[in-house]
Parts: C-alpha cells; sequence; structure tokens
C-alpha cells in the first residue's frame, strides 16, 4: 500500500517567510512553492500591502508524508506563539501525484 500523502497550505506573515523556510529544512519538507506578498482579510485582520493596511502574507504549499504532518505543525505553532504571529495551516488528502 502506498504511504499517505497530505498537501498543506501554510499561511503566515510576510515577515516571518524565512523562519517558515527554516522550519521546513529541520523537519525534512525538501519541496514548496510559495506565493508571497498575498493580500486578503481575515482573522489576522486586513493584509493589502497599502498604506493603511501595510502588512501582507505568504502562502507556502507543500505535499508531505502523513507522519511528517505532526511535528511540523508543533514546530510552526511553538514559532508562532513565542513570536506572537498568526499562523494557519490547512491540510488535504493527496490521491496522487504524477
Amino acid at each position: 500500500m502506498e504511504d499517505e500523502m497530505k498537501l498543506l497550505m501554510i499561511i503566515v506573515d510576510t515577515e516571518c517567510r524565512e523562519e517558515v523556510e527554516v522550519l521546513f529544512q529541520h523537519n525534512g519538507v525538501t519541496g514548496y512553492s510559495e506565493i508571497p506578498n498575498a493580500h486578503g482579510v481575515g482573522a489576522s485582520g486586513v493584509r493589502m500591502g497599502s498604506r493603511a493596511h501595510p502588512k501582507t502574507s505568504s502562502m507556502f504549499f507543500t505535499v508531505v508524508e502523513a507522519d511528517q504532518v505532526a511535528p511540523l505543525k508543533k514546530a510552526l505553532c511553538s514559532y508562532c506563539d513565542a513570536c506572537k504571529k498568526d499562523m494557519r495551516m490547512i491540510q488535504w488528502g493527496v490521491e496522487e501525484v504524477v
């Protein structure tokens, strides 16, 4: 039986993007894609990259083995809690990677 994979979408303050990359390295994440300077509105407020709302978010996407999710989530939550930063992580099951 093939190991179960998960697609993760992680949304963090853009100013935290380098720390997320380091956490990926420390947790065995070998590949990811990033959408920097994302704009939107949510639980952490308005993020438009404007003078009125200067903050932006970065969105990371990665596919990992299911057993990598819990340690990565713990590392991200610990970092964000310690630095008082907002982070969201959404996961989906992956049917196939081609």
